[in-house]
């Protein structure tokens, strides 16, 4: 039976505990943190537990021995299935948040609402395509191919551009170490800081580009423009173009507070909504971060459920 959310706080019976929105490793190590606790969890997720960690062929800051995301996904999902505390909601969007004084109502796309008397957004950052990056001009409607997705043979023996210096690359050269292909690597300033890692691979090129335009040849991006950072023009091919310009934050609508760039910042929310994981900031966004994020987001909602966070009256 739907409930319709109180804003003035009058009292409404919770399914659960906690309302966790997002079942990657933010959301997993929330829910497996807040059982270890006591406290029950549903958690609502559209696709399946860690799916982004099934795209990582391999890793190498994360603790436990894990070399590829495929074997850290299925370790977390194991344990999760295991922890009878935890009720998962797959296949599940959530459409809506709405909080209220004393619980927060989460409506998913089925219509069904759920009330907690706390929430934890773990809904991370999705793929930012050419046109929604200021400093590239697009063909309408263009969708590319992220560099995660590639494979080992689309590579061998071939030029690669690559839009952006986001830190797949460093993961598909870890993941690839002898394959012979070559790298041009076209991005912004704001990603200066994030090339340092692929910066002494032979088969990489740096391009510190200012704009860079795309030229399209049967439904195939081949060749662009690009404008460097001395105003110098040059035009490069390549075989094939990925994406690596970054990701863009993606959190249910209502009562949520953004910032100018989409994220989150979890002291901007209200006290009983806790933003985990990817969703916080464009910073830090990292396996083991996100765990530590939702580690903490489960912690915070059973001391705040005590009265026993500093200054909590709730």
């Amino acid at each position: 039976m739907a409930v319709t959310p109180s804003r003035t706080g009058t009292p409404v019976p919770p399914d659960t505990d906690v309302i966790i929105i997002g079942g990657g490793p933010a959301g997993c190590a929330a829910a497996r943190m807040a059982a270890s606790v006591g406290t029950r969890s549903v958690l609502i997720e559209p696709d399946a537990l860690c799916r982004n960690l099934y795209r990582i062929p391999a890793l190498n800051n994360v603790l436990g021995g894990y070399a590829s995301g495929p074997e850290l996904a299925d370790s977390i999902t194991a344990e999760l299935k295991s922890t009878t505390l935890c009720r998962i909601e797959l296949g599940r969007h959530a459409t809506r948040i709405r909080s209220a004084d004393d619980h927060v109502t989460v409506t998913l796309d089925t219509g069904k609402q759920l009330v907690a008397p706390h929430t934890i957004v773990a809904t991370g950052v999705g793929p930012v395509q050419p046109e929604d990056a200021p400093w590239i001009t697009a063909p309408s409607g263009l969708t590319l191919m992220p560099l995660w997705q590639a494979e080992e043979d689309q590579a061998e023996g071939r030029t690669l551009l690559i839009l952006g210096g986001d830190r797949p690359i460093g993961t598909f050269l870890r993941a690839n170490p002898t394959t012979d292909t070559r790298l041009l690597v076209a991005y912004p300033p704001s990603d200066d800081y994030k090339i340092e890692e692929i910066r002494d691979d032979p088969r990489v090129t740096l391009i510190p580009a200012d704009h860079l335009t795309l030229d399209l040849l049967e439904t195939t991006v081949l060749s662009a423009d690009i404008v460097g950072r001395d105003g110098e023009h040059q035009h490069v091919t390549a075989d094939l173009t990925f994406l690596s310009i970054g990701t863009a934050p993606t959190a249910p609508n209502g009562d949520l507070i953004r910032d100018a760039t989409g994220y989150c910042p979890p002291s901007n929310q209200h006290p009983r909504v806790i933003i985990a994981g990817d969703l916080r900031s464009p910073r830090f966004q990292r396996i083991m971060t996100a765990m530590g994020s939702g580690s903490e987001a489960a912690l915070h909602a059973y001391y705040a459920a005590r009265d026993m966070l500093p200054g909590n009256s709730r």
